[in-house]
């Protein structure tokens, strides 16, 4: 609090006559209370500060490490207007029953998943996991940046698509259900940090959560197209209008992304409002009741609990699209970037990772048999991706640290879509007499992308988008 500043002393239930109706909103920190009603049109997190209005915002200000800068608590501060009266104080602190916990309705996880953050939750696949064409529901990777809304029945939902002239439509899952086609898309969603982890390890320390090779899953999605839903809301997908160049999405729990409208309204892009995640009514945890899908691109645009779909001319002004999933050179800093300058990810770099590896014969030897061949080695699986629908075509593979390389053999499953949304699955066994200390797979796609050998030539201080050659050590077994 500053000093030479007089306030008054506000009731607890005074403060709470000032929620998210009331004509000025109030909201506590600490033991200190905050008109912030003329600051709400230029928060960046748009609405979700008023999911504390009439309340403690601390549960919400923790979530985002932007608020520990000085800089914006000097913001706040300048709309200080009081303090909680001491009868109201429990220890000298507002009382725990006060406190509004956004994380109340998030769903029970499988104990399988490898918890990163819980609050919100973030969740790697089990690397066991990963082997699977598709990824169960269960364990597939969890990436919540707040919490999880929660509808108690889909009659508590309602879909809104606003075009570009202003002109909304609104739909109830049902509606969405039953009058318009229902398609399934086989694809692969990845988050922008999947193997931050080894970036961090093999060149500098990155900002973000350090994920290892499971923020990544495969997963069945069945729902109706977007391209449908906008051509029933009023907009002419085969001749767009000029003044629309963006489908942007909002999520309930107040995340927002956009994709370009060539990709929203494309035939062959595949892109879903969906409902159900490998035969089943989506989870929580991944978008129930509707969540949108947009195959090959960063699943930063896949936005879940969508609640709200606009064709717009300019993209989503959300941080999520205007900060978070960029890339900048291997020597800026957060300090020295103008985020205006760099486009948000959309489709996604080439990708490959080891899942697994095995001694045979051990527990397998007709894995041999299934090689062809009659001597020790080592079975190495994997995955390969590669964004905007592009075919692997080829997964390389070395036994000694990239000096040779041999071709791993891709296997053939069946997927729906129109183009390859899907991971590739791969596999091969190295006589064990062949194998160095350091095991490393590239993958290369049909336009012949591959990956980079090292984390410092695509070094960025966010971590996003780590795709260097993966390595893996091997300890050869004593005999």
């Amino acid at each position: 609090m500053s000093e030479g500043i007089v306030v008054q002393l506000e009731r607890l239930s005074e403060v709470r006559e000032h929620g998210g109706n009331a004509k000025r909103v109030w909201v506590i920190k600490g033991e200190c209370v905050y008109d912030i009603t003329d600051w709400i049109p230029n928060h960046p997190g748009g609405e979700v500060i008023l999911r504390a209005a009439g309340n403690n915002i601390d549960q919400y200000w923790d979530i985002f490490s932007i608020h520990q800068k000085q800089d914006v608590y000097d913001i706040l501060e300048q709309y200080l207007i009081g303090v909680i009266d001491p009868q109201d104080l429990i220890d000298g602190k507002v009382p725990d029953d006060a406190i509004d916990d956004p994380f109340k309705t998030d769903p029970e996880r499988d104990e399988r998943l490898k918890i990163l953050s819980s609050r919100p939750c973030n969740a790697e696949t089990p690397q066991n996991e990963l082997d699977q064409f598709i990824t169960p529901n269960e364990v597939f990777y969890v990436r919540n940046h707040l919490w999880t809304p929660y509808f108690k029945t889909v009659d508590d939902y309602k879909l809104t698509v606003e075009l570009n002239d202003g002109e909304e439509k609104e739909y109830t899952l049902d509606e969405l259900r039953t009058r318009f086609a229902k398609h399934t898309v086989t694809a692969v969603l990845q988050c922008s940090g999947n193997r931050r982890s080894h970036m961090n390890a093999g060149s500098r320390q990155t900002q973000g959560l350090a994920w290892g090779v499971g923020a990544i899953g495969n997963a069945e999605w069945t729902g109706v197209r977007l391209r449908d839903v906008l051509k029933d809301a009023g907009l002419a997908i085969d001749e767009l209008p000029d003044d629309v160049k963006h489908a942007q999405f909002s999520g309930s729990e107040a995340y927002g992304a956009s994709i370009p409208i060539e990709k929203a309204v494309d035939k062959r892009g595949d892109v879903l409002l969906a409902y159900e995640m490998n035969g089943k009514e989506l989870p929580q945890d991944h978008g129930y009741p509707l969540r949108v899908i947009v195959p090959g691109h960063v699943a930063a645009r896949s936005v879940k609990w969508v609640k709200r779909i606009v064709a717009a001319e300019e993209e989503s002004q959300s941080q999520w699209q205007q900060r978070d999933y960029k890339c900048f050179g291997p020597n800026q800093s957060s300090g020295d970037i103008d985020w205006a300058q760099a486009p948000a990810i959309q489709e996604l770099p080439v990708q490959s990772a080891f899942t697994k590896m095995e001694e045979l014969p051990g527990k397998n030897r007709n894995l041999l048999e299934v090689y062809g061949m009659n001597q020790d080695a080592i079975s190495l699986q994997g995955y390969a991706f590669s964004g905007g629908g592009r075919r692997i075509i080829r997964v390389d593979i070395s036994a000694d640290d990239g000096k040779t390389w041999k071709q791993a053999e891709l296997i053939r499953e069946e997927h729906h879509g129109y183009k390859a949304w899907s991971w590739q699955r791969w596999r091969i066994a190295i006589p064990r007499d062949q194998a160095g200390r350091w095991f490393t797979v590239k993958a290369v796609d049909e336009a012949y992308q591959a990956q980079p050998e090292s984390h410092e030539s695509n070094w960025n201080f966010r971590g996003n988008l780590t795709t260097a050659w993966h390595r893996i050590r091997y300890e050869r077994p004593e005999i």
